[in-house]
């Protein structure tokens, strides 16, 4: 904790009161988990229709992501997170507001195409699907906006205020308020499990107060550093780059990949984790293992940042997919209470270890200036996992079961794994020393 007692006593305040606007978002964001995949299903869905809304969160990320990244550069970052966290506060009144509706069937076209032999296209044919699903699909699109806009401006304004050499460090310890925020959210949520109602404005009610802690925050200000260093990237290149053309260049297209292997994980987790457990009729409280989680990432991300500062982010990266391929696969085989919070604890060790240490890399590929579409590119690739999670694992758990399909996430975790150890540098040789024996990182801006 040395690193905040260097700071100057204002920055010091500041980043208590962007700590506890974090918390209440993480808080209220997680807390909606152990109640919502109940709530859509008494609204009669059926597991893929439950896994197309929980994938809906995605679409408001990957709608909104490109155009909050470059808002975020060019608008500030207290901006940003105040649209984040007043989602948060929106979303739990529109959930209950779907009972409110009449629920009846519409009738939407499919459409078929035939190729061969001749080409048609065919719009006789309909789905029915219920209006409730509709409702709640397009306001889990809505609440996913609250991710891209608050995450991506969090974790700037962090990278913006940390002096560069413990960058990682601090990082770290701010980024606690996620699995804090994840822990005290879906006990509180799993608590008060037995009235929606009631869950879900408690969740509102901490959005407010999250609200208030970003509008008493200040806008963060840059190191000496990180002007020097925007200042001297102004003078190599004018032009600010266009969000998608970074996708695939070599500094973000493997960090890119890795979340989404990642994103996929969490997404089938986050849709399917109650389901689970009802199926196997485990008598667990389901806030209890979001709450194990958040404790074992709580416990590493201290650690972790700061040793990445020292010994590299490489290895940290790997041993985060391990952590996370071992709580898939544990989950795939669950029986008992005990083996579930096992699993919580390795998902949690691997969240802790992997994602703050991938934005602590982002910070180091990146220019202060090009900071939130650089964090928000990466993250697109966590976005896109979670929207293909639940639908397509939906569908397997329709035709299969809940085991298969934590299985199967943690072959895309484990596959993750392999990707970055070979090519997460310029070539073979630098991506093994980069992934496992703390090799520099030769895309790091200088």
């Amino acid at each position: 904790m040395k690193v905040f007692r260097d700071l100057e006593p204002a920055l010091r305040r500041n980043l208590i009161i962007f700590f506890c606007a974090s918390l209440c978002f993480w808080a209220g964001l997680a807390g909606m988990l152990p109640n919502l995949s109940l709530y859509i299903e008494s609204f009669g869905a059926s597991n893929q229709e439950i896994g197309w809304v929980m994938a809906a969160f995605a679409i408001g990320l990957l709608g909104l992501r490109p155009r909050m990244s470059q808002f975020i550069d060019n608008k500030g970052r207290k901006p940003a997170l105040l649209i984040g966290i007043v989602v948060i506060a929106i979303a739990p009144l529109l959930y209950l507001s779907v009972s409110l509706a009449p629920n009846v069937l519409i009738n939407l076209p499919k459409l078929a195409i035939s190729l061969y032999p001749d080409f048609s296209i065919d719009l006789s044919q309909t789905t029915q699907i219920k209006s409730s699903i509709l409702l709640l699909a397009a306001t889990r699109a809505f609440h996913g906006i609250s991710i891209a806009a608050f995450a991506t401006a969090y974790t700037a304004s962090i990278a913006d205020m940390a002096p560069p050499h413990q960058r990682g460090e601090l990082i770290g310890y701010m980024s606690l308020a996620s699995p804090v925020g994840m822990a005290l959210g879906p006990a509180l949520g799993g608590y008060l499990e037995g009235s929606f109602t009631f869950a879900f404005l408690t969740m509102t009610l901490l959005g407010v107060i999250g609200t208030i802690c970003v509008l008493i925050a200040k806008e963060p200000v840059r190191s000496a550093f990180d002007q020097v260093s925007d200042a001297s990237g102004a003078n190599q290149s004018q032009k600010k780059p266009v969000f998608w053309s970074l996708l695939f260049t070599a500094p973000i297209r493997i960090p890119a990949l890795i979340l989404f292997m990642v994103g996929t994980a969490f997404g089938t987790m986050v849709a399917f984790i109650p389901l689970h457990v009802r199926e196997l009729g485990i008598d667990v409280n389901i806030g209890l293992i979001y709450t194990v989680s958040a404790i074992a990432s709580f416990s590493i991300r201290a650690l972790a940042g700061r040793a990445s500062d020292q010994l590299g982010r490489g290895r940290f990266i790997s041993m985060g997919l391990i952590f996370y391929t071992l709580a898939m696969l544990t989950l795939s085989i669950s029986t008992s209470a005990p083996m579930l919070l096992l699993a919580g604890a390795f998902q949690g060790a691997g969240g802790g270890t992997l994602i703050p240490i991938i934005a602590a890399l982002m910070a180091d590929r990146s220019r202060p200036g090009e900071r939130g579409i650089t964090f928000g590119l990466c993250l697109t690739g966590f976005d896109l996992g979670i929207a293909l999670a639940g639908p397509i694992m939906g569908r397997i758990a329709d035709v299969s079961s809940y085991a298969l399909v934590f299985a199967i996430a943690g072959c895309m975790t484990l596959s993750g794994l392999l990707i970055f150890i070979t090519t997460s540098s310029k070539d073979v040789p630098h991506s093994v020393r980069f992934a496992l024996n703390g090799g520099r990182d030769v895309y790091a801006v200088k």
